[in-house]
């Protein structure tokens, strides 16, 4: 028994050695540009759809038919999301091209079959993949209106998307929005859906951009060289 603890020991050691080693050479490329290993995607796919399904087991969805749900929903996809998952009728675009790992297409997937495992994503987000934890800013309710919006969105095409997306309040999600790029429009995308909301309004409020537009301009500088060689300014 004393033996095998001391081998199970003296073997942790080395395979803690052999990792620190590794790490510390650098060996392992970091970048976005070199995908995983077969292996270790795999890997990684098992760890986050377990961990994800886990956390959302026991979530209750509501009625995710809610016309006005799926209304508030579109805007706020449009605004956020279309960087990265794209839309009906629309190219990929830099970000969708270039992040690692890619980002799912939901014009095409929605919520793939589980409304709770789409709600904990998007209030959550996933480490090291580029998807953000909305939750940090936006309630409940308006989440679900994503998650009602994506449940619907594989059966829109490009005009139905556009038609839903400008009934919407655009970008709203109970106060701290910030305009977003639309990137539907990036590069000409044909079919790519028009932004319904118009720019988005200073969070400082009206008062303090009069100051800025009311502001005096700074006072007139005349310099000149006096013969000793220094300068003298007048105002």
């Amino acid at each position: 028994m004393k033996r095998t603890i001391k081998t199970l020991t003296l073997a942790s050691l080395a395979a803690t050695v052999v990792g620190a080693g590794v790490i510390w050479s650098g060996l392992i490329n970091v970048g976005a540009d070199d995908p995983h290993l077969d292996s270790v995607h795999a890997l990684l796919r098992a760890t986050r759809e377990r961990s994800i399904a886990v956390r959302a087991a026991d979530i209750p969805v509501p009625d995710l038919s809610d016309p006005e749900l799926i209304r508030r929903g579109a805007g706020n996809y449009h605004s956020m999301c279309i960087g990265c998952h794209l839309a009906p009728g629309m190219a990929d675009t830099e970000l969708s091209r270039n992040l690692y790992p890619a980002p799912p297409k939901l014009a095409q997937l929605g919520i793939n079959g589980s409304p709770a495992t789409a709600f904990w994503i998007i209030k959550h987000g996933i480490k090291a993949t580029g998807m953000p934890a909305w939750g940090k800013s936006m309630g409940d309710q308006h989440i679900w209106g994503m998650v009602a919006f994506l449940q619907q969105l594989p059966n829109l095409d490009a005009a139905q998307y556009r038609a839903l997306v400008a009934s919407s309040d655009g970008h709203s999600h109970g106060g701290g929005e910030t305009q977003m790029h639309d990137h539907s429009r990036q590069h000409g995308h044909p079919g790519a859906a028009p932004s319904p909301q118009p720019p988005a309004a200073s969070h400082h409020g009206d008062d303090h951009d009069q100051e800025v537009a009311t502001a005096p301009a700074a006072p007139e500088q005349k310099i000149h060289l006096h013969a000793d060689g220094k300068e003298h300014v007048h105002h």
